[in-house]
This record gives C-alpha cells, sequence and structure tokens, in this order.
C-alpha cells in the first residue's frame, strides 16, 4: 500500500513541528557549545601553573583560620600559608596554595589535613610565575574539566542529530 498525499492540515503540523524540533536541536547546540568552552577554559587555567618555573621554597607559617561568614553559619575554616622563595636573586613571600583559592570549608578536619601538609620549616616546591616572581602557588589546580568535557559535547550531538532531522524534507 502507498502512502496518502499530506493534507494542507498535515502539512502545517510537520512544518510548526520541525520548527519546533529546530529551535530545540539549536538551544541544545548552543548550551552544549557554552558549557564546553567554560570547561575547556577552566582546563587552560589549570594548565597555566605547570608552565611556571618550580623553585625550592620555606614554609614560614601554616594555620587554619576559622570564622563565621554570618552571625548564623557554621564556622568556615581555610588553611593561611606564608612562604619564602628566592627568584632572580631577590626573596619573594607567597600566601597562596593555588592561582583560585578554593572555598572555606566547614569540615575542620579537612583543613588541619591539608595544613599538615605545609608545617612551619619545611621545605616545598613552588611554582613562580617567571614573568610576575610576587605570585607563586604551592598546588597546581585540577584538570578535572577536560576528563568532563564529553557530558555538554553529547548536548551539542545530539542537537546536531535533531537539527539534521528538522531539516530533512518532509515525504508527500
Amino acid at each position: 500500500m502507498l502512502p496518502s498525499p499530506m493534507s494542507q492540515n498535515q502539512l502545517a503540523h510537520s512544518q510548526t513541528g520541525r520548527w519546533w524540533l529546530g529551535a530545540m536541536a539549536l538551544f541544545l547546540i548552543a548550551a552544549g557549545s557554552f558549557f564546553a568552552w567554560r570547561m575547556w577554559l577552566s582546563y587552560e587555567n589549570a594548565q597555566i601553573t605547570r608552565r611556571w618555573t618550580p623553585i625550592s621554597c620555606r614554609i614560614v607559617s601554616s594555620r587554619v583560620v576559622s570564622e563565621r561568614p554570618t552571625p548564623n553559619s557554621a564556622p568556615a575554616h581555610r588553611v593561611e600559608l606564608r612562604y619564602e622563595y628566592e627568584f632572580n636573586g631577590q626573596t619573594h613571600t607567597g600566601t597562596r596554595l593555588r592561582r583560585v583559592e578554593a572555598a572555606p570549608t566547614q569540615h575542620l578536619d579537612k583543613a588541619r589535613e591539608k595544613q599538615l601538609n605545609y608545617p612551619p620549616g619545611s621545605a616545598q616546591t613552588c611554582f613562580v610565575n617567571p614573568a610576575t616572581p610576587e605570585e607563586a602557588v604551592l598546588e597546581h589546580a585540577s584538570r578535572a574539566a577536560l576528563y568532563s568535557i564529553w557530558f555538554p559535547l553529547l548536548f551539542v550531538g545530539g542537537g546536531l542529530g535533531m537539527l539534521r532531522g528538522a531539516l530533512k524534507r518532509p515525504r508527500m
């Protein structure tokens, strides 16, 4: 049995459906592309300190600081560090663990565990920005964003498939 030709009403509904599918596809492509781009930028930012010069440094002070962000909130804890290093014959003082500091934690034990990694007087390796020697960090940021970039790319791929289906000519 041959398919019957589409009526004008069916054709109009088909056109509306194709427009809707096309709009949804473009939204998925745009959203997936935006989040993939943001994850790529996060990965690139994590790579920056890996190009810096590793230098020996000495921890001067290391302590856990506790504070209440608001009167009714639980205390938040963070590690406060100070270290000294020499770069190009000049002595510098650093205070950053990472380029972008992590938010304070409500878990005192986690903050103390992090602090124990940097006891005062210990020798560590810090990474110094050769262009701005006053800028140094003790740890690199995570590159996890690159390992997860496939997820928003699934939305881009799905949107492209939907767009392909929306652009197909209906059979008459």
